[in-house]
This record gives structure tokens, C-alpha cells and sequence, in this order.
């Protein structure tokens, strides 16, 4: 009898551990669609359903739509690939902004509260995708705000006005390819590692559009690569950055730039970081290019060590991570 309790019980917790696990504890692949032909009608339940710290990789595909959500990525999730089915006509947008006031916080809810998607997990990938703050133009207002590391997007869309992209952790590590973003002032900004590949920059109103905060022991911060920088028929003045903090790192190289950019390049936003600032160009084109009146405290690198910079080198950690390129 003893023998046969124990087996019963045995029994009893695999099955209860089987339901633990939950129907969607696997790799396939969760489809969401507003019209209700899929699995969800939300992103957001998509992302509840995946188990935290998944050592698979777990696609979350979303139809053609507008997904008003304002969604977190939690830290405990990892592996997961956000797959739109046409980046122009898949659109996850909020509308939040710094200055909408709340009963908690009647002076506004800030600029890192107004976020879209805000992705604090590690091995996040969005592909095909756009999210957008579309939002007025009555204060900050972020589209992308990433915490995590090993962060890829490919073929994206990054839209808003100021603060369109917030990359908010120093030490972590992204790689956009192919992407493109718009936005005002300061639009993309933050203390990360960030590599752009073929990216598309577009400029909305005369401002900067870069804002590194770079930490001091980081040797890389923002880095441009075969990107196009554009800008709206209204724009006359562009600075390709402004460093938020003391060593802002900033580099473009072999891009596209328009003739709305400054001959100065860059601006200081405060003087005592022309010491600091760390401002890098290297054979760039276009009418944008000409670096003979460059602010002195930028330089142009060398074709030596420009060589050296590369998504191997920049992204080099005991973690081995790497990018196809």
C-alpha cells in the first residue's frame, strides 16, 4: 500500500508540474493580431505567457495592425524576438510625454516614464517593427527605452520627436541594422554601447541629434556606420551631437551626411566638456562632410584606427556575444 501511495503521489506532482509549466512553456512561436485571427489581441499578453529566464528562443509574431500599448519587457525574460509581418503597417505607439500631469506627480511624469516599449530583459531582438510615440509635441517623449543588453533590432522603426530613443544603461550593449529613426532634439540618447548599421536618420526640426552620456570607463558609446543621415524641407541647422555627460562618445563614420549639418559639427551643451568629449568622425560624404571648420575639441580618426572599430571589438566581453557582421 505504502508503495502504491508513493507512486500516486509521484504521479500527482509531474502532472502538477506539467500544468505549472503552462501550454505556451515551449519554442514555438505566439501570434498576436487585433482582429482576433491569432493566438492574442494584445503584444502584452504574448510577453505574460513567456517563462521567465528561457534558455530557448521564443518568437512573439505580430499581423499587420496598430497596437496601442505602453509595454515592458521585464528583466526575469530573455530570448525573445518581437517579429512584425510589415515593419511600415505593424505599429505598437503610445502617447505619452514628460509634461502630463498625474494626482502623484503634478509637476509631470518625466522624460523615463513616457516610454512605448521599454525592454529591461537581456537578448531581446525586434525585427520588422515600428514603434512610435506619437505623442504632441508638448514635452519628451520616448518611442524605445532599453535596461537590457544584447539588444538587436533589424529593420526597424523608431518614431517621435524629442527623446525618440532613450538607450538607458551604461554597459549594455545594441546593434541596430537597417533601422530608421526620426525625431526632434536630442532623439537618440543615453549611456550605452550602441552600434548603427545602415541606418536611416531622419531629422525633423533644427536641433542635435545625438545626446551620448557615455560613462568615463566605457570605451565605446554611439557608433555610425554606412548610416544616411535626412532632414525635413524646414531644416536649415543640425548638430550631429551634444554630450549629456562629461564623456560623451560619439562617432560617424563613412555616412551620408546633408548639408543642414553645421560646419562646427558638434556642440559642447556645456563648455567644460569640450576637455572631455569624446567626438569622432571618419571619411564621411556629402554635403554635410567638410571638416575644415570642425569644433577643434573633435578630431578625425586615422585609417588605422578606424580599422580597428568593429562590431567584434566594440561589443568584446567574456560573454562572447556577437552580431552577424
Amino acid at each position: 500500500m505504502k508503495r502504491i501511495i508513493i507512486a500516486l503521489a509521484a504521479l500527482f506532482a509531474a502532472n502538477v508540474g506539467i500544468q505549472a509549466a503552462g501550454k505556451y512553456d515551449n519554442p514555438d512561436t505566439l501570434v498576436v493580431a487585433r482582429d482576433g485571427t491569432g493566438q492574442f489581441r494584445t503584444v502584452d499578453e504574448a510577453i505574460e505567457v513567456c517563462r521567465a529566464f528561457m534558455d530557448y528562443h521564443k518568437v512573439i509574431f505580430v499581423k499587420r495592425g496598430i497596437y496601442k500599448e505602453k509595454l515592458i519587457i521585464p528583466q526575469w525574460l530573455q530570448n525573445i524576438e518581437i517579429c512584425g509581418e510589415d515593419r511600415d503597417n505593424t505599429i505598437i505607439t503610445y502617447d505619452d510625454h514628460a509634461n502630463i500631469k498625474t494626482a502623484e506627480r503634478p509637476g509631470g511624469i518625466g522624460t523615463f516614464r513616457t516610454y512605448t516599449l521599454r525592454i529591461d530583459g537581456n537578448d531581446i531582438t525586434l525585427k520588422n517593427i515600428t514603434i512610435e510615440n506619437n505623442a504632441a509635441k508638448l514635452g519628451q517623449a520616448v518611442a524605445l527605452h532599453t535596461q537590457g543588453d544584447r539588444l538587436t533590432f533589424v529593420n526597424c522603426r523608431f518614431l517621435g520627436n524629442q527623446d525618440t530613443v532613450y538607450t538607458g544603461m551604461g554597459g549594455t550593449r545594441l546593434y541596430f541594422d537597417g533601422c530608421y529613426i526620426e525625431g526632434t532634439t536630442d532623439f537618440i540618447f543615453g549611456p550605452s554601447t550602441a552600434w548603427f548599421e545602415r541606418c536611416t536618420i531622419h531629422c525633423k526640426s533644427d536641433s542635435y541629434i545625438t545626446a551620448a552620456s557615455t560613462p568615463r570607463d566605457e570605451a565605446f558609446g554611439y557608433i555610425f556606420n554606412e548610416c544616411t543621415v535626412t532632414a525635413a524641407a524646414n531644416v536649415s541647422k543640425l548638430f550631429l551631437g551634444r554630450p549629456w555627460r562629461d564623456y560623451g562618445y560619439t562617432l560617424f563614420m563613412h555616412c551620408e551626411l546633408p548639408a543642414q549639418i553645421r560646419p562646427e559639427g558638434w556642440h559642447h551643451w556645456e563648455k567644460q566638456r569640450e576637455q572631455t568629449a569624446r567626438y569622432m568622425e571618419f571619411e564621411n560624404r556629402g554635403a554635410g562632410a567638410a571638416t575644415a571648420n570642425r569644433v577643434a575639441w573633435s578630431r578625425q580618426l586615422t585609417k588605422k584606427e578606424a580599422k580597428n572599430i568593429t562590431p567584434a571589438r566594440v561589443f568584446s566581453r567574456s560573454d562572447a556575444w556577437s552580431v552577424a557582421k
